[in-house]
């Protein structure tokens, strides 16, 4: 199957709200995570992060990270963009307590205060997705 990152971030951020609406904390967690990494990696792409086609994937090991270090990989690529300027984060990384690991944890972890920062970072990622989409970036892919 070929990678989509954004359909994917839609996705994972679809199922998350639902998941979050109904209490449940975990899934819900996990799901804005990985909704923050597709949506960024998305947006890496239209600033030129290198993709390995035959083997679907980032050419660099560094940007197959998960939500918890995709966020600094993202600034790299949005820096160094001639239109990078308008697509800043303006968070510090909440993923930073999150883990793709955790999706094994037990519910009792999960709460929606430790979701909810979660929640807003994959939220700030969405809105850059966006504005992206309207400014015609995706262009550039």
């Amino acid at each position: 199957m070929q990678s989509d990152f954004l359909d994917a971030s839609e996705r994972h951020w679809q199922d998350a709200e639902q998941l979050f609406q109904s209490q449940r904390w975990a899934n819900a967690d996990h799901f804005f995570g990985m909704a923050a990494e597709c949506g960024l990696k998305k947006l890496m792409l239209a600033f030129g992060m290198p993709f390995d086609e035959n083997r679907d994937k980032p050419q660099e090991s560094a940007d197959s990270k998960h939500a918890d270090g995709i966020w600094i990989r993202y600034e790299t690529y949005r820096s160094g963009h001639h239109q990078g300027a308008a697509y800043g984060l303006e968070l510090a990384n909440p993923f930073t307590d999150w883990h793709v690991a955790q999706r094994y944890a037990t519910q009792a972890c999960f709460n929606q205060a430790r979701v909810e920062p979660h929640r807003e970072g994959a939220k700030r990622v969405r809105q850059l997705l966006r504005n992206a989409q309207l400014d015609g970036l995706y262009d550039y892919l």
